[in-house]
């Protein structure tokens, strides 16, 4: 059949394109390029490798070229060490296609969607892996209004770098783009954020900041000193390789235990790329997402500002938060987990506050995506207006008990073809009926199956856990 091979050399090559092609097409088919937050995987393991976000700029170029008459794009980074392995492909790749690329350095994930906006730009890239640890990395693309990509034009992305079907030799030599450092760009992102709050003093607020060693280690601490509180730094000094290594919105043991021995009034806990946030009050107790925004919810709805009286949440959020909102006349909107499955509820709905229980906060008024230091910055302005302390806000829910286990997979059969694990969620909701849930699915960005048990008995919320880990564990765990 392969008699045009003329040796054992040719015939390899030929076998090893074909595989490539075939793998690329396994891939295409699984949707193994985009997850629920951009592209995200091991740094120099497919697909996140210069070779990949090489193609990815070049493709983005071509697809967003045809939406916008902007020739420029924002690329920001965290700190991870393999960011600059990626920024250096995904500029050539941006360049080879006529685009000029503006780096702007580690900032925050939000002040790239900004950025994107502020400038005119066709395109916005942020190299990040968010709250995962400092060997993965990632690739979010922001379009030109500074919302995350739609489906369709990231399936157009991922069809054409999957594929290897962009060239560039159609870009004569004299309008290849360049590449330019923007200078200012944490300074414009600094006052964006202060400018949320009107600039509001935070003066007599002492806070203990921990940056993760992200994105926001460095305008972080700036932006509250400028408005005047009182900062205890802790996760400030990156060195490529602890990002989220025992700090961050992940660890807010280690926050808890600072701010009690300082007596801080309050403690804040970023992630990686500073989208989301985490917090400690006073006594160090952990106050998470669904807290946030209830407490955010109520003090709109308190100023007649709360769009449609709705906040939009994921199936994570805990019931407790439901039943609070509903108790103060504020309907909820519930979305599947994931950001942007929320940002695209509250667009339909014209509402203007929605996030998820892990601390993506979204105010519509004023961001894209999740914003941690925005939205620190209204809980911090919040306590000012009200006089109160964290704890005093946060009373207003009375969670229900919640497990969440993490059950780390090599592989993601479909739910459904697991007989075993189908039974015991079955047997576990027919147990809690209305006092309670499960929610089980797999990670959008790792390769972890998440199992959340929740219920109003908490010995009865653990008996579960238990068994439905138990049989992850054997059907697909390693």
């Amino acid at each position: 059949m392969f008699l045009c091979l003329r040796n054992q050399e040719a015939e390899h090559d030929f076998w090893a394109r074909a595989a490539t092609h075939f793998d690329n097409r396994i891939s295409l088919c699984m949707g193994k390029l985009f997850g629920t937050d951009g592209i995200r995987g091991t740094a120099n393991v497919h697909p996140i490798t210069a070779e990949t976000a090489l193609l990815v700029g070049k493709t983005t170029a071509y697809v967003l070229g045809q939406h916008s008459k902007s020739k420029r794009v924002i690329i920001g980074k965290d700190t991870r060490l393999s960011g600059y392995m990626l920024e250096t492909a995904v500029t050539a790749g941006l360049l080879s296609m006529g685009m000029d690329a503006f780096l702007v350095g580690p900032v925050p994930t939000p002040a790239v969607a900004h950025l994107t906006r502020s400038m005119g730009t066709a395109a916005g890239f942020m190299l990040t892996a968010s709250h995962n640890p400092a060997d993965d990395n990632g690739i979010k693309i922001f379009g030109p209004d500074g919302y995350k990509l739609s489906d369709e034009l990231e399936g157009r992305i991922e069809e054409m770098v999957l594929e290897a079907t962009i060239a560039s030799d159609h870009i004569p030599s004299d309008q290849i783009g360049k590449a330019y450092l923007v200078e200012d760009a944490r300074g414009r992102y600094i006052e964006y954020a202060k400018s949320t709050i009107d600039n509001q003093s935070l003066a007599g607020l002492k806070v203990v900041l921990d940056c993760a060693n992200g994105a926001a280690h460095f305008v972080g601490p700036l932006i509250f000193r400028e408005l005047g509180a009182e900062v205890v730094k802790m996760g400030t000094s990156p060195d490529g390789h602890n990002i989220n290594d025992g700090c961050g919105a992940l660890y807010p043991e280690k926050l808890g235990q600072l701010v009690r021995e300082t007596g801080a009034d309050v403690g804040i806990a970023l992630d990686g790329d500073a989208d989301r946030v985490i917090f400690c009050d006073a006594q160090g107790q952990p106050v998470d997402g669904d807290s946030i925004m209830g407490m955010c919810a109520l003090d709109l709805k308190r100023a007649g500002l709360l769009a449609e009286d709705t906040l939009v949440v994921t199936t994570m959020s805990n019931l407790g938060l439901i039943e609070a909102m509903r108790m103060n006349d504020i309907q909820v909107e519930v979305t599947d987990v994931g950001d942007r499955q929320v940002i695209e509820r509250m667009r339909q709905g014209h509402f203007n506050l929605g996030g998820e229980q892990s601390g993506h906060v979204i105010f519509g008024d004023y961001t894209t995506t999740g914003d941690g230091i925005v939205t620190a910055l209204h809980m911090l302005a919040m306590m000012q207006k009200r006089q109160a302390t964290l704890t005093e806000l946060a009373s207003f829910i009375h969670a229900y008990p919640q497990r969440l286990v993490a059950v780390r997979v090599q592989a993601k059969p479909p739910l459904v073809s697991l007989p075993g694990l189908q039974a015991e969620i079955t047997a576990c909701q027919d147990a809690f009926g209305s006092a309670g849930r499960t929610v089980v699915r797999y990670s959008g960005t790792e390769n972890k199956l998440r199992i959340l048990v929740e219920c109003k008995d908490e010995a009865m919320a653990d008996h579960w856990t238990e068994r439905l880990v138990g049989v992850a564990k054997e059907e697909i765990g390693t």
